[in-house]
């Protein structure tokens, strides 16, 4: 009985172990069913993507079972230019131009901006090491996108075939109508301006400032009589062009170049609100004619500062319809000084105000600041600043003129344009015809000229020295000047000139 209740409960203990083994190999099978189905899904995926990248092959690494073999992946090609992020770049050599200085790049450039045109914010390079032949051109918008950069760190140069030029054009490279544009680089642009300059006929504008300067011998400069033709041998037109122009654009910025030996104009900005000019540089024989550097009109908020400027006129030139603008740290010379005007010419209106020219070096120029307008004009011209201006070698370096004539002879009128508010301050330095000339309206005399700190002493050079001149000036002396300029009016004029409504802006 005792044997066979051991045998009884030992063969119980085996039917439970085998109960018990076959619960674990159920869960244990269940459990290994369920992984292998999702190595299974993932190894499908694997080999759909095989089929799609290797031809169908799905093959392992030996020793690495679960791990797919990867192809990897080359990195995308490049964005076409004009695509994508980032500041697309237009280089002109992609577009055909050769660069060697004979060849016609014009056509290459108009692609070039054709394609950048489209694209905001890129840039059309010029590169270094190339000089690039090329015709008159406009760069122009409404429909362009904006903040296009012109990368200019070769050199342009123009024509000097007279066809190339037609009748005449008012301008040679022209960026015209658009939003946030930039002329940056290290390059050159080349007017090869002295085939037109010899061309000058001699009824061609001259400064009339000119009339107070009288060589000692009493004789005078002529033009050379035989015209310089072209390099084909064509005259050149009687209408010169200016080398850069920016019309009717807004933020435009001009930075690091060189504009040299321009037909008339360096730089010119039209219409323009927002412009930003530092670090160029203007270079033109101080003979050559009417070859303005920087000339603005019909521009607002302009910055010009940390320039060199050697020209055949004035350094700066503010004609009509110009307010807030600021001139500082400017290096003028050869040249005619920084001018105001000429204002009023044929009984126009002229508007000018908010002008300060300041921390500005001028040396063997013509005039140094300068406010000149034509008899018979009307508006006003208010609100200007002179401020630490160094003068060395300058043959008449504080100037207003209102009888301002730039031909032979002009006939007097009563009606001029107004000026007030003007105010000259640490004027120094060196003069060698006369240190002040102010010669205000005789029917709407000049107020509120205030001066200080002015320190001008002679310089004998060639010409005859001139005492300091004053007409129709009213205004105030805030310190003793050398020379004295005993001439000026204190206070305001006795009678009451009305300022009508041609008057004012």
């Amino acid at each position: 009985m005792g044997a066979f209740s051991l045998k009884s409960l030992a063969f119980v203990l085996l039917i439970l172990l085998a109960i018990w083994s076959s619960q674990m190999d159920t869960c244990n099978a269940r459990r290994g069913k369920h992984w292998r189905h999702r190595g299974g899904a993932l190894s499908s995926l694997y080999k759909k993507k095989g089929k799609n990248h290797h031809g169908g092959s799905s093959s392992y690494h030996h020793g690495n079972a679960g791990k797919p073999k990867y192809k990897a992946l080359s990195p995308p090609p490049p964005p076409p230019l004009g695509e994508g992020q980032g500041s697309p770049n237009f280089n002109v050599l992609d577009f055909g131009a050769k660069g060697n200085g004979a060849s016609d790049d014009t056509k290459a450039f108009q692609a070039a901006w054709a394609s950048a045109c489209k694209v905001e914010a890129s840039t059309i390079l010029v590169p270094p090491g190339y000089k690039f032949l090329v015709g008159p051109i406009s760069f122009s918008g409404p429909y362009c996108q904006p903040d296009i950069v012109f990368q200019l760190d070769g050199s342009i140069i123009a024509p000097t075939d007279s066809k190339a030029w037609g009748s005449g054009l008012l301008q040679w490279l022209e960026f015209s109508k658009l939003k946030g544009i930039t002329v940056q680089g290290t390059g050159t642009i080349d007017g090869r301006g002295s085939v037109w300059w010899q061309d000058s006929p001699y009824d061609d504008p001259i400064d009339d400032e000119s009339k107070l300067i009288i060589p000692l011998n009493r004789t005078f400069k002529e033009n050379s009589p035989t015209p310089v033709r072209s390099s084909l041998g064509g005259k050149m037109p009687y209408i010169k062009p200016t080398a850069l122009r920016f019309y009717g654009s807004f933020n435009a910025t001009v930075t690091g170049i060189t504009i040299q030996n321009s037909p008339q104009c360096h730089l010119k900005f039209d219409n323009c609100f927002g412009v930003s000019v530092f670090n160029i540089n203007v270079s033109s024989p101080g003979d050559s004619p009417n070859t303005d550097g920087i000339h603005l009109q019909n521009s607002k908020d302009v910055i010009i500062r940390s320039s060199n400027l050697a020209c055949g006129d004035d350094c700066v030139s503010i004609q009509t319809g110009c307010t807030n603008v600021y001139i500082h740290n400017v290096n003028c010379g050869p040249g005619h000084g920084i001018s105001i005007g000429s204002l009023g010419k044929d009984a126009t209106k002229a508007c000018v105000a908010n002008i300060t020219v300041r921390d500005v070096n001028m040396h063997n120029t013509m005039n140094g600041v300068r406010i000149k307008t034509w008899q018979g004009g009307s508006g006003s011209v208010q609100g200007v600043l002179f401020s630490n201006i160094q003068v060395s070698e300058v043959q008449l370096p504080i100037v207003i003129d209102q009888y301002y004539c730039d031909k032979r002879t002009c006939k007097n009128q009563t009606s001029a344009v107004s000026l007030s508010g003007i105010t000259y301050e640490k004027i120094r330095g060196t003069y060698t015809v006369k240190p002040v000339h102010l010669a205000c309206s005789d029917n709407l005399p000049c107020v509120d000229v205030t001066l200080t700190d002015i320190e001008l002493k002679p310089l004998q050079e060639q010409y005859h020295l001139y005492n300091v001149f004053c007409w129709h000036t009213f205004g105030q002396l805030n310190s003793p000047t050398v020379p004295p300029i005993d001439c000026l009016h204190v206070g305001k004029p006795s009678n009451n000139w009305i300022q009508t409504n041609r008057d004012t802006c």
